[in-house]
C-alpha cells in the first residue's frame, strides 16, 4: 500500500463508505477476444507503470506537506520541552531537534527534486492515458469502418474529436496501427451477426456498470475525505484560538507549541487536500456516475428496440455516445491533474 493510501485510510478511520456487491468480470464477445488478447500485454505494462508513478506522485506531495508541518514541530519542541535553557538536564541534546529539522527539510527537498527530475506526474499521466485508451480499443473497434484505410492511425481521432493530449498519444497510434489488420479481418461481417451484436452490447453495458460503481466509490471517498479533513482543521484551528486566548493569562511554552504546530498541521492537510483536488474529483465522479447510468439506459433501450441486426443505427449511436462520455471524462481528469506539478507543493 502506498503512503498516500495509508494517510487517507488513517484520515477516514471510522467512516462508513457505501459498498457494492462485487460484479463478475465483463466477458467480451468471442469475436473480439483476439483483439483483447493482442492488447493485453501493452495494457498491463502501461497500467503497472501508471500505478507506480501515480503512487509516487501522490505520496510525494502528501509527504511534502506533512513533513513541512513536522519540521515546524522539530523547531518548536526544544522550546516547549525547555531544552533550550542551560539549566535543563537535556540542554546538551537540544541540537538533536535542530538536526532533525534539517533532516526533515532535506527529505522534503529530496522528494521535490526526485519528483521534478524524474517527472513522476508526467509519467503517470502518459501511462494512465495509454492504459485507459488501450483498454477501450476493443470496445471502439466495432464502431469503426475498416473497409478502407483511415487517414489517422489513432482510432479515437477517427471516431471523435479528442483533446490535444490524445492526438499526440503516439503509443496508442502505434497500437492501433498494429492491430488494425486483425480488427479488419474479424469484424468484417460483425454487425450481421445477431449473437455478436447482442453480446457486444451486453459486454459494453457490463463495463459501463463497473465504471459507474467505480465513480460512485470515488465520489463517496473524496467527499468523505474532504469532510474529515475540514473537521480536523476546524478542531486544530479551534484549539489554536483557545491556546492564543489562554496565552493571555497562562504563560507556558507548551501553548506556544499549540499555537505554532496546530496551524502548520492544519495548513499542511488543507494544502495536500487542495493539491489532490478532492472536491472537484468527487463532484466530477458523482456527475459522471449519473451520466453513465443514463448511457446504460439509452443502450438498453436501443438494444430492446432494435428490430434486426441489419438496423443497428440507434444502438451504434448510443454506444458511441457512451464511449465519447468516457473519453470526455478522461480528458477532464487529465486537465484537472496536469496543472498540479509536484514543485507547487
Amino acid at each position: 500500500m502506498a503512503l498516500h493510501q495509508v494517510i487517507q485510510r488513517l484520515l477516514l478511520l471510522g467512516v462508513r463508505l457505501e459498498s457494492f456487491q462485487p460484479l463478475p468480470a465483463p466477458q467480451p464477445p468471442e469475436r473480439l477476444l483476439p483483439l483483447v488478447e493482442a492488447l493485453e500485454p501493452e495494457h498491463r505494462t502501461f497500467d503497472q507503470r501508471a500505478l507506480l508513478y501515480g503512487h509516487r506522485y501522490r505520496s510525494g506531495f502528501w509527504a511534502i506537506y506533512l513533513l513541512s508541518a513536522i519540521a515546524v514541530l522539530c523547531a518548536v519542541l526544544p522550546l516547549a520541552l525547555g531544552w533550550d535553557s542551560p539549566q535543563h538536564a537535556f540542554h546538551p541534546y537540544a541540537g538533536v531537534w535542530a538536526v532533525s529539522e534539517v533532516l526533515v527539510i532535506g527529505l522534503v527537498s529530496t522528494i521535490y527534486w526526485l519528483g521534478h527530475r524524474r517527472d513522476w506526474q508526467g509519467q503517470w499521466l502518459r501511462a494512465r492515458t495509454t492504459a485507459e485508451l488501450a483498454w477501450y480499443l476493443p470496445m471502439l473497434a466495432p464502431l469503426l469502418d475498416f473497409s478502407s484505410p483511415g487517414a489517422e492511425a489513432n482510432w479515437y481521432v477517427r471516431a471523435f474529436d479528442p483533446g490535444q493530449h490524445l492526438r499526440t498519444a503516439d503509443d496508442v497510434s502505434t497500437l492501433c496501427a498494429r492491430i488494425e489488420p486483425l480488427a479488419r479481418k474479424i469484424l468484417a461481417t460483425a454487425w450481421s451477426d445477431c449473437a455478436f451484436v447482442t453480446s457486444y452490447a451486453r459486454w459494453t453495458l457490463d463495463i459501463l456498470e463497473h465504471q459507474r460503481r467505480y465513480h460512485c466509490r470515488v465520489a463517496a471517498r473524496q467527499h468523505a475525505l474532504l469532510h474529515r479533513v475540514h473537521s480536523i482543521n476546524g478542531y486544530l484551528f479551534g484549539l489554536t484560538a483557545l491556546g492564543a486566548l489562554l496565552h493571555l493569562v497562562v504563560h507556558t511554552l507548551w501553548l506556544s507549541l499549540v499555537t505554532t504546530f496546530f496551524p502548520a498541521l492544519g495548513a499542511s492537510l488543507h494544502g495536500a487536500l487542495a493539491q489532490s483536488e478532492a472536491y472537484r474529483l468527487g463532484s466530477t465522479s458523482e456527475h459522471l456516475a449519473k451520466e453513465l447510468r443514463n448511457s446504460i439506459g439509452h443502450i438498453q433501450t436501443a438494444l430492446a428496440g432494435m428490430a434486426s441486426p441489419a438496423d443497428p443505427v440507434a444502438l451504434k449511436a448510443s454506444l458511441e455516445a457512451a464511449l465519447a462520455l468516457i473519453l470526455e471524462e478522461h480528458q477532464d481528469w487529465h486537465l484537472l491533474v496536469r496543472p498540479h506539478h509536484l514543485p507547487l507543493a
